[in-house]
């Protein structure tokens, strides 16, 4: 059995897990998130700023703490979309080897597409594929196609494009709740991105869609209206598209009182999670027509899971 620390530093968040290896299947030993937006502005001045890193720094600080204490063999951490856009990244990979004692690894957007995929899809019925995994982060979303057999994923093709809840927020949903005329050039922003990732990746022969990372689980909790978050209930929850475009235009007509008034948002999304729904209906209208699915499979299991395999697969070999 082999023992993995993973860290997946995004945009918005760091997450943590430590897993064990049995049968082929992580075993969670401890899963953590923490909402730093260590990508505050970046889309704007393309610099991560000082008090950004310096959230970031507090929480690696526990997760080096606890990957420590649960004596986790091997490490990795990933870092996505904020880092690759920021001018002053070699400050926030000092303080990562200061911190975590451990290198940051800055990955492509296709390689992101490549862990999300396989992290997603290790619990579903093989039959049901091909597969269109998306995740949707704080400053990039990504799309894959793949097969997954039961033992391992096989990903035929994956585009990452410059399209998240923080980026799209921060460029155009300004208002408290958003005007129409924000929404609308928001929705044409999305579109227009996203179009770039349906070019590259034949998402016609995807049977199924899976959505993975907070903004999808998130949006799952608030359409099931969960009385507080539960990953048992949102993990393989499945949403039809009309659900979708019901919630997201619900987020957006809300303030962020009343968004925050909700116990399933966390606190570090609620101003954010409307311009991430109304990515995830974008993408519902699109995969709709293109493909002809009528729901999204919400998945619990993403890029975090895709780390934590790769370093186990390494650990066996």
């Amino acid at each position: 059995m082999v023992r993995v620390a993973a860290i997946d530093c995004g945009t918005n968040s760091i997450r943590l897990l430590v897993a064990d290896l049995a049968d082929s299947k992580l075993v969670d030993v401890h899963r953590e998130i923490r909402i730093v937006r260590l990508g505050q502005n970046v889309d704007a001045t393309g610099r991560l700023g000082p008090e950004a890193i310096e959230r970031t720094r507090l929480a690696l600080a526990d997760y080096a703490a606890t990957i420590r204490h649960t004596d986790a063999q091997q490490v990795r951490m990933v870092a996505t979309s904020a880092t690759r856009d920021a001018d002053n990244r070699d400050d926030f990979f000092r303080m990562v080897r200061q911190t975590l004692n451990a290198d940051a690894e800055v990955i492509t957007g296709d390689e992101e597409a490549r862990l999300s995929f396989t992290g997603a899809v290790g619990d579903l019925d093989p039959d049901d594929g091909p597969f269109v995994v998306v995740d949707v982060g704080g400053g990039s979303t990504e799309v894959v196609l793949g097969d997954w057999d039961g033992t391992s994923a096989r990903v035929t093709a994956a585009h990452s494009v410059n399209v998240g809840c923080v980026r799209i927020t921060e460029r155009h949903l300004h208002s408290d709740p958003p005007t129409l005329g924000e929404i609308s050039a928001a929705r044409q922003f999305a579109a227009e991105i996203l179009q770039e990732a349906f070019t590259e990746v034949p998402v016609d022969r995807a049977r199924t869609w899976v959505g993975v990372a907070g903004t999808v689980t998130t949006l799952s909790a608030v359409s099931q209206r969960l009385p507080d978050y539960n990953a048992a209930c949102t993990h393989l929850s499945r949403l039809s598209l009309q659900q979708v475009r019901d919630t997201a235009e619900n987020l957006l007509a809300s303030t962020h009182q009343q968004r925050a008034a909700n116990p399933v948002i966390h606190p570090g999304r609620v101003d954010v999670i409307a311009g991430g729904a109304l990515i995830v209906a974008v993408l519902a209208e699109q995969l709709q027509a293109r493909a002809g699915i009528a729901e999204l499979v919400v998945s619990e299991h993403d890029i975090l899971d895709g780390i934590a395999l790769g370093l186990a697969d390494a650990g066996r070999a």
